[in-house]
């Protein structure tokens, strides 16, 4: 049995002095409640949070809260393709102040993701300035510049003609979109990973042409099934390249949503006058290039 603290205006018994033999000082009343039963109402609660304002991604746009409120802060501040790039530590500033109350780390963090060619097949934010690599952290936000790429534009076209929904922000001072009408289906394009409270994500990128043939078959023909799609949709198109191994990983996904997909690197061998010299060209997505090379001297 827990015990919960309910306020009673004005009520303050025993010496708040704390010293002697004075009786401990408490305020207001405690209510004697199941400690089952706050469990459940308190970790749904902030469950729910976590999978709809945090971690997992809108299948409407493919974007987390942060992503989203990154690329309206930007479209709000005019960051556009056609105008010259601002610091990020502005943007930062702007999204953090205005709709997204969290930490600046995190938010800058999602921005140069957005940013990264290595990291999304098609990035939404035009970087200038050190971006960080596969083995490096981007510089400070100080430092860095960036604006908003074509294809985000794409993402928000339209949206000031009431095509999405608008709602208050934490504050109540500003109107943020509830989802970006995006004229691309940015989940598929990009892919999105996230870890939520009883829940996971874990989509790969695809081809941007042949996810807007399949859309299109699927637009004319909408009793089409995974298998009429996969015939436009071979498979996952990765940033950084590799060779998928193998195809049935990839059907289990797109048939059940459940699928593993194993990459190998691709290498190519450079005679030398001595000696010949293994040359690695890409590398499967996300691995660190630093630990591959530690792994292969583990390894010999």
């Amino acid at each position: 049995m827990a015990k919960k603290k309910t306020s009673d205006d004005g009520e303050n018994s025993g010496d708040d002095t704390g010293t002697g033999d004075a009786p401990p000082v408490t305020f207001g009343t405690i209510e004697p409640i199941e400690i089952q039963e706050e469990m459940e109402r308190s970790f749904l609660d902030y469950a729910m949070s976590v999978i709809v304002s945090r971690a997992l991604p809108d299948a409407r746009d493919g974007l987390k809260p942060v992503h989203r409120r990154i690329l309206w802060g930007m479209y709000d501040l005019r960051a556009l393709p056609d105008r010259p790039t601002m610091k990020c530590a502005r943007v930062t500033g702007e999204v953090m102040g205005k709709y997204h109350p969290h930490g600046d780390s995190a938010i800058y963090d999602a921005l140069v993701r957005m940013g990264q060619s290595f990291s999304l097949r098609h990035p939404l934010v035009h970087p200038k300035g050190n971006f960080g690599s596969l083995d490096e952290p981007p510089a400070a936000a100080r430092y860095t510049e960036c604006r908003l790429a074509a294809m985000a534009l794409d993402m928000l076209a339209d949206i000031d003609e009431n095509t999405v929904d608008f709602v208050d922000n934490y504050s109540g001072e500003f109107q943020e979109p509830v989802v970006l009408p995006s004229r691309f289906p940015n989940l598929l394009v990009n892919g999105s990973q996230g870890i939520a409270v009883g829940m996971a994500t874990n989509i790969p990128p695809h081809n941007l042409a042949e996810v807007i043939d399949a859309v299109n078959h699927l637009l004319q023909h909408p009793e089409a099934t995974p298998d009429d799609l996969m015939e436009f949709v071979k498979g996952p198109d990765f940033p950084t390249g590799a060779l998928i191994m193998g195809r049935q990983g990839i059907i289990d996904a797109y048939r059940t949503g459940r699928g593993s997909i194993k990459l190998r690197g691709k290498a190519e061998i450079e005679e030398g006058a001595r000696a010949d010299h293994i040359i690695i060209t890409e590398l499967p997505y996300q691995v660190s290039p630093n630990q591959f090379i530690v792994k292969v001297k583990e390894l010999v």
